[in-house]
């Protein structure tokens, strides 16, 4: 009742051996989509921060210059 001519193990044990359940590429493929799914929530809590608080991202050189030339009439009187 052996597993074949040269197994050392009884049938019991031989059965409680752990089987890999997930081959070689799908391991790979689980962490591809794995880090996939962290870089998609990076970028989700990124948009939302510059939805929420857009002037925190510009570089105050942008949005202030118009202001000190006072094109559009932003600077109070």
């Amino acid at each position: 009742m052996a597993d074949g001519p040269g197994s050392s193990l009884p049938p019991l044990a031989s059965a409680m051996l752990p089987t890999p359940v997930l081959s070689l590429e799908q391991r790979a493929a689980l962490v591809f989509v794995f880090l996939l799914f962290v870089v998609l929530g990076v970028l989700i809590v990124r948009c939302f921060r510059i939805l929420l608080d857009p002037y925190r991202s510009t570089p105050t050189s942008t949005w202030t210059d118009y202001m000190e030339k006072d094109a559009f009439g932003y600077r109070l009187a």
